[in-house]
């Protein structure tokens, strides 16, 4: 494995996706219809990470910590706004809703022939904001999304 670098990797939205109350794997996304979320300038950072449970042990006198629920995060996304952008209008429309949406991550690491890596989840589509900035700036569309599920992680494949 060698490193690669981010430019390239591609944001997909797909359909609303229920909770099966179990961690996902890949094949609970192959019947997914995915779009593109265009103009994509920044992923933020997504992964699971536990709460913190502490307990102060009189007799020892020491905190002892043990691992909690997992939360894989919130994820900051920055786009260049096109008001045309099919993705970008999905985010629009399901920021609206309750519902958790399928969304997938490709990124630019296929080795020749093969195919690239993904990481998939399931989120809410928190807010969606515009950041006009100054003069010299491109208007940015940005949106959280709070992740619900697991991100399941499909490694690069040789052909």
């Amino acid at each position: 494995m060698t490193v690669f670098a981010t430019n390239g990797a591609k944001l997909y939205i797909g359909g609303v996706m229920d909770d099966p109350g179990e961690d996902l794997d890949a094949t609970d996304f192959s019947g997914e219809t995915w779009v593109e979320v265009k103009e994509v300038e920044n992923l933020g950072t997504f992964g699971d990470e536990a709460a913190e449970i502490t307990f102060d042990g009189i007799g020892n006198q020491r905190t002892r910590r043990l691992k909690g629920t997992r939360n894989a995060g919130a994820m900051e996304l920055v786009c260049g706004i096109d008001s045309g952008d099919a993705g970008q209008l999905a985010l629009l429309a399901a920021e609206k809703t309750a519902h958790d949406y399928a969304f997938r991550v490709v990124f630019n690491d296929a080795p020749a022939g093969g195919t690239p890596s993904e990481r998939m989840f399931f989120a809410k589509v928190a807010s969606v904001s515009e950041a006009l900035d100054t003069a010299n700036s491109v208007m940015k569309l940005n949106a959280t999304l709070w992740i619900n599920s697991n991100v399941v992680r499909v490694n690069a494949a040789e052909a």
